[in-house]
């Protein structure tokens, strides 16, 4: 098997059954030995958020000398981003080996497993022939019936924001949700939660109760921001002082927050982290596609906002980082997305929706995301092609201008490199 072999056969299983996809990797991973029992974890849920925290804090344990393995999704640019140990992509070589292995045994199963069970599956496996220290493991969606959740007790269990997203399968309201996601709090283990409302925070403790762990909820009255700009953010947070991140925007000031607390908990189950390790790994994390600078002249960000939570953040930064400057937004949005409102926070600072449709099977196509945001009052273009999109986009923006893309993770890896060919032409 090559690495592309390995990826047409997992993308050749059906993604859209991760509300069974628990019980699936069960199944695969007990055929295997069960090799995610033989490793150590800090499994992150919640809604927005997931993979900044998880990267920084994987930054910070490669930063104190720990093997870090990462598991996050979707992938930006290529399926290898989404295994990660230290930071280094998962080889074709090593792909291909594991999920060969892997093959072996789902092809055994009576019913296959979903895209996102059997992608667990090669991770866990991957990371304990890599001997990880610790990995630290992204929900995919949901919490309780997750594939990742087939660990055993974590060190950490986190949960980031939580907002109304995967009603269908984790219920209508945000306490419904947050019940949900508290399903990775075990025992024996500690939980760092993101302040939220009283009522969803309720949700949180009660759970940690019934399971007699203890909860630290964030505190973001301790967060002062003392300088930002596009190159990052100097902050403080609870005693500690110029703290700096090249991330941007006020969420992420939030995030790093719960991810700085998650690492005081793990310190305090043992894991030897000094403040200077801290405070490396914060400053050299990287996460593409969230509010990322790829251009400066001209100045072209891309962000995977996708989400109402995203899009009220996405409307911060707009204000906080592009202020003055004329924005050409290019979007391209997910069917089953609530559109039709989501964009509404970013409207005053928009001059011109440019708009694409997303490489997915649930996509909204450009001309029907124009038509709606021109009911709006919106000034709205839609383009077949993602090239022709681009050089219009960078035709009417203007000298101090900034090209904003956004709407979907699912598009950003093709918008890089689309931008890049136009470039250089």
């Amino acid at each position: 098997m090559t690495g592309k072999e390995a990826i047409d056969y997992i993308h050749s299983m059906i993604w859209n059954r991760q509300a069974t996809g628990y019980e699936h990797a069960k199944v695969l991973l007990e055929k295997m030995g069960n090799p995610q029992n033989k490793l150590k974890y800090v499994h992150i849920g919640g809604t927005n958020g997931k993979g900044s925290t998880a990267v920084m804090m994987a930054s910070v344990l490669q930063a104190a000398g720990y093997k870090t393995g990462l598991y996050t999704s979707p992938y930006i640019y290529r399926f290898h981003e989404r295994i990660q140990i230290d930071g280094e992509q998962i080889s074709d070589e090593e792909l291909a080996s594991v999920t060969e292995y892997v093959k072996g045994f789902a092809d055994e199963s009576e019913d296959c497993p979903s895209e996102f069970a059997l992608v667990c599956c090669i991770a866990f496996e991957y990371f304990f022939r890599k001997h990880c220290d610790i990995v630290v493991l992204e929900v995919g969606m949901g919490g309780a019936n997750d594939s990742t959740n087939v660990i055993e007790c974590p060190e950490v269990a986190v949960m980031t924001n939580i907002g109304l997203d995967h009603t269908e399968y984790l219920g209508d309201t945000l306490e419904k949700i947050a019940e949900t996601k508290a399903g990775i709090f075990k025992e024996n283990s500690t939980a760092v939660v993101y302040q939220s409302t009283s009522s969803v925070e309720e949700v949180l403790c009660n759970c940690c109760k019934e399971k007699g762990i203890p909860i630290k909820i964030a505190e973001f009255q301790k967060l002062n921001l003392k300088q930002h700009s596009l190159e990052g953010q100097k902050f403080d947070y609870s005693g500690r002082e110029d703290i700096f991140i090249p991330l941007l925007g006020n969420h992420q000031l939030r995030n790093a927050a719960v991810a700085i607390d998650a690492i005081d908990a793990l310190k305090e189950k043992g894991w030897q982290i000094s403040e200077e390790q801290l405070r490396k790994g914060l400053a050299t994390v990287r996460w593409p596609g969230r509010f990322e600078i790829i251009s400066r002249e001209p100045l072209i960000i891309i962000d995977g906002g996708h989400n109402p939570q995203c899009i009220d953040a996405l409307a911060k930064n707009m204000e906080d980082y592009l202020g003055g400057r004329k924005i050409v937004a290019i979007v391209g949005v997910l069917s089953d997305k609530n559109y039709q409102e989501m964009f509404r926070p970013i409207f005053p600072y928009i001059t011109e929706f440019v708009c694409i449709t997303p490489p997915s099977p649930r996509c909204l196509s450009g001309d029907q995301l124009a038509f709606c945001l021109r009911s709006t009052g919106a000034t709205a273009t839609a383009y077949a092609s993602l090239e022709e999109a681009i050089v219009y986009a960078l035709e009417i923006v203007g000298e101090n201008g900034a090209v904003l893309s956004f709407g979907s993770l699912y598009s950003i890896g093709d918008i890089q490199k689309t931008f890049d060919k136009v470039h250089l032409h």
